[in-house]
C-alpha cells in the first residue's frame, strides 16, 4: 500500500511540474520577443529598429549623427543606426539598405545619391518596411515622408547671396558631388531663378562624384583656365573647403569672392578671415532628430507629424561674417568640441 501511495504522489508531481507556467521552464518563453527586431520586450512594448543612411561620409553627417542619438535616447522603444556608404555610390547605398532589410529593420531614412535611378530601389523597400527621405528626396516614390531642407529656397537665398557679393555683376563658376542628386539639381534651380535678368553669367556646372580631390583639382583649372571668374559656388558642404584651398594655393585670396554651403570648419574658418563671403547652413541635427522621432510615431500609428506634402522642411540660415562666431559655437557644440 505504501509503495502505491508513493507511486501515486510521484505522478501527481510530474503532471503539476508538466502543466506549470513559471519558473526556470519558462524562461525561454517569457523572453523570446527581447531580442527580436520589432518585437514585444518585456514590458510589453514594441521595440523598433530604425537606420539612417548618409550619401557620404562628409563632415556635414556628424550632426546628424548627433540628432539621430539624440532621438534615440529619448525614445526607449527605439534602437537607431546610423549607416554610412564608404565610397558615396548608389550601389553602396543599396548594399547598406539590403543588409538592413536582411536584419529585419522597422523603418529607414535614407538620404538617395541618385533619386531618379533610385527609386525603384526605393519603392521595392517601402513594400517591405517604413522608408522617409532626408537630405536629398525622391518625391515620385513611394517614400513615406521627406525630411530636410527646402533646396529650391536654399538656392534662391544663395543666389541672393551672390548678387550681394557681385553687385557689379560677372562670371560664376559653380560646383558639386553630382547633378542628378535631387538637392543639387534643386539648389542650382534656386539660384538660376534668383540670377535671371541680373548681370550675372554661369559659366558651367563642374561635378566631382564626392571626391575631394577632384573638387579641389576641378576649381584649381577653373582659375586657370577663366582667369575672369569673379565668383565660386560650391553647393555641397565640402565644396567650400576645396574651393577656398585653390584659391588660396593660386594666391587669389580676395580677389575671387566664394559662396558656399553648409558648416565644414574650413568652410566657417574661411568666413571668419574673410576668405568666403558666406554659406547657407542646414540643420542636419534636426534631420537625424525629426526623421528618427517622426518614423517612431509613424510605426505607432500616428501621422499627425507627417505634413499633407509628405515634405518636413527644416530651415535653412545664410551665415556671412557677422555671425559666424556664434554659429560656430554653436556648431561646436553639437559636435562634441
Amino acid at each position: 500500500m505504501k509503495l502505491k501511495k508513493m507511486m501515486l504522489l510521484c505522478v501527481a508531481l510530474l503532471l503539476a511540474s508538466c502543466q506549470g507556467g513559471g519558473g526556470t521552464g519558462g524562461a525561454n518563453t517569457a523572453n523570446s520577443g527581447a531580442a527580436t527586431p520589432g518585437g514585444t520586450g518585456a514590458a510589453g512594448g514594441s521595440a523598433k529598429r530604425l537606420a539612417f543612411v548618409t550619401n557620404n561620409a562628409s563632415d556635414f553627417w556628424t550632426i546628424a549623427r548627433k540628432g539621430v542619438e539624440k532621438a534615440d535616447a529619448e525614445l526607449a522603444d527605439v534602437t537607431a543606426e546610423f549607416k554610412i556608404p564608404s565610397d558615396g555610390t548608389a550601389a553602396e547605398q543599396k548594399r547598406i539598405v539590403d543588409d538592413l532589410l536582411a536584419k529585419g529593420i522597422d523603418g529607414i531614412a535614407i538620404s538617395p545619391v541618385d533619386p531618379d535611378n533610385q527609386t525603384g530601389l526605393i519603392n521595392d523597400v517601402a513594400q517591405k518596411t517604413l522608408v522617409f527621405t532626408q537630405d536629398s528626396d525622391a518625391p515620385n516614390s513611394n517614400r513615406a515622408c521627406y525630411v530636410g531642407t527646402d533646396n529650391v529656397a536654399a538656392g534662391r537665398q544663395a543666389g541672393d547671396l551672390i548678387k550681394e557679393a557681385l553687385p557689379q555683376g560677372g562670371k560664376i563658376m559653380i560646383f558639386v558631388g553630382k547633378l542628378d542628386a535631387r538637392n543639387a539639381a534643386e539648389r542650382l534651380q534656386g539660384i538660376k531663378e534668383r540670377l535671371n535678368g541680373s548681370n550675372i553669367t554661369i559659366i558651367d556646372t563642374r561635378t566631382d562624384d564626392t571626391d575631394r580631390v577632384r573638387a579641389k583639382s576641378n576649381v584649381s583649372d577653373t582659375l586657370v583656365k577663366y582667369p575672369d571668374v569673379a565668383a565660386l559656388i560650391g553647393l555641397w558642404s565640402y565644396n567650400g573647403p576645396a574651393i577656398v584651398g585653390a584659391v588660396r594655393d593660386a594666391g587669389k585670396t580676395g580677389q575671387v569672392k566664394i559662396i558656399a554651403f553648409d558648416e565644414e570648419a574650413e568652410t566657417l574658418a574661411g568666413i571668419k578671415d574673410g576668405s568666403i563671403y558666406g554659406t547657407i547652413v542646414q540643420q542636419p541635427y534636426q534631420f537625424g532628430y525629426q526623421a528618427i522621432k517622426l518614423m517612431a510615431a509613424v510605426l505607432k500609428g500616428d501621422k499627425s507629424g507627417v505634413p499633407a506634402s509628405k515634405q518636413l522642411y527644416v530651415e535653412t540660415k545664410v551665415i556671412k561674417q557677422a555671425e559666424v562666431e556664434a554659429f560656430t559655437k554653436e556648431i561646436n557644440q553639437l559636435r562634441g568640441k
